[in-house]
């Protein structure tokens, strides 16, 4: 498990944050106890799976997958504490459109919240991308 932090821009209006990048050994240890998947963002810069895992002894977890291109396998698996992974999901639940009707094209929104998460986890990849685990 390698750490490290990540500043954000000062109009983020994010604290920085302490990130834990996992080897496919450590994610398996976080997870046997098993996951919960919570929800997705597709990017340009790829899919990313937000979930919660428990270890063998009931620890949790909050992590994130990344998944390049078409690959089935995750580049990359990153742990998080609780209050920032909170602010992962208060972003994705504030853009959720609950009138959305079937069929029509969704308009194209200005800069809001799910496209604020993708900025934020934009700059964790980039931060985070050097590291081998």
């Amino acid at each position: 498990m390698k750490s490290f932090i990540v500043g954000f821009h000062q109009e983020d209006n994010v604290d920085s944050m302490q990130i834990q990048k996992l080897s496919q050994e450590e994610f398996g240890k976080a997870t046997e106890g098993g996951t919960r998947h919570l929800f997705e963002l597709d990017t340009n810069i790829g899919l990313f799976v937000f979930f919660d895992g428990a270890d063998k002894d009931g620890n949790l977890s909050y992590m994130v997958l990344q998944y390049e291109e078409e690959n089935e396998e995750p580049s990359a698996c990153y742990s998080f504490q609780l209050k920032d992974f909170y602010e992962f999901m208060a972003l994705y639940l504030n853009d959720i459109d609950y009138e959305e009707v079937e069929g029509e094209e969704p308009e194209e929104q200005e800069y809001g919240a799910m496209q604020h998460l993708a900025h934020l986890i934009f700059h964790i990849v980039e931060e985070g991308r050097d590291l081998k685990v």
